[in-house]
């Protein structure tokens, strides 16, 4: 007698990154009519993120992150601060993403892949995602899992350890800000990154340190000439 059997089970779908974090509990203010906070509360710690909303905003997204330490303001004199001011006036929303647990490299890329996803269900239709220090290494291995959302990444005196996966990101925009008299990370980081990608851009900073505080507008400048292509905005 055989033995007859039903259609074969499916693959279980990948939960999503948001479906992941397990949320406990979701808390937002509004600090200004263009600026929100959120916190998730999750089995792993607290998620805080600083969300900048354009009064008229284009299918465009920037997804900050801070060091090993964590942190919202990123490198220079509070440029995460200004720059989500400042592209938030152009339509981009601007999503700055506090850490669960600092330091902890693959939960952190996790974090920022949240940012990710919930700009992605917010209308934004390319992102960019950016880290300072640490938070290099979070930005290339994110955009390496969340590949169909992020169209670029900017890194700011990143770290080469843990940006092994560069090389995924063969066909997308790279940029690289480090200083040349950085006292924590030398500048060979960003090349180092670089050569793992096969291609990107690394701008050196004359005279400046790990937190890139003597190169605000020069940051500024050429992130003015870089994003807009990147973003798809014309």
């Amino acid at each position: 007698m055989s033995e007859t059997t039903g259609p074969p089970a499916s693959d279980p779908v990948a939960p999503t990154a948001l479906e992941a974090l397990r949320a406990l509990a979701t808390s937002e203010v509004a600090i200004t009519e263009l600026l929100r906070h959120r916190e998730v509360y999750t089995p792993r710690g607290l998620l805080s993120v600083l969300w900048h909303e354009p009064s008229a905003p284009v299918p465009a997204a920037i997804v900050m992150c801070g060091g090993a330490m964590g942190g919202l303001l990123g490198p220079g004199h509070g440029l995460y601060q200004k720059w989500g001011d400042r592209w938030a006036g152009r339509g981009v929303r601007v999503l700055r993403v506090g850490y669960r647990e600092p330091n902890n490299l693959d939960l952190c890329a996790h974090d920022l892949a949240c940012g990710v996803e919930w700009a992605r269900d917010a209308g934004a239709e390319r992102v960019v995602v950016m880290g300072h220090s640490f938070g290099g290494a979070v930005a290339i291995r994110a955009a390496v899992v969340m590949a169909g959302s992020v169209a670029g990444v900017v890194t700011f005196a990143t770290q080469s350890a843990g940006c092994e996966v560069a090389a995924a990101l063969a066909h997308r925009p790279l940029l690289f800000f480090h200083g040349d008299r950085d006292e924590i990370l030398p500048a060979e980081s960003s090349r180092t990154v670089q050569a793992i990608a096969g291609h990107g851009d690394v701008v050196i900073l004359p005279g400046d340190g790990h937190l890139l505080a003597k190169s605000d507008d020069v940051m500024t400048e050429r992130l003015d000439d870089w994003l807009p292509e990147v973003l798809g905005l014309g």
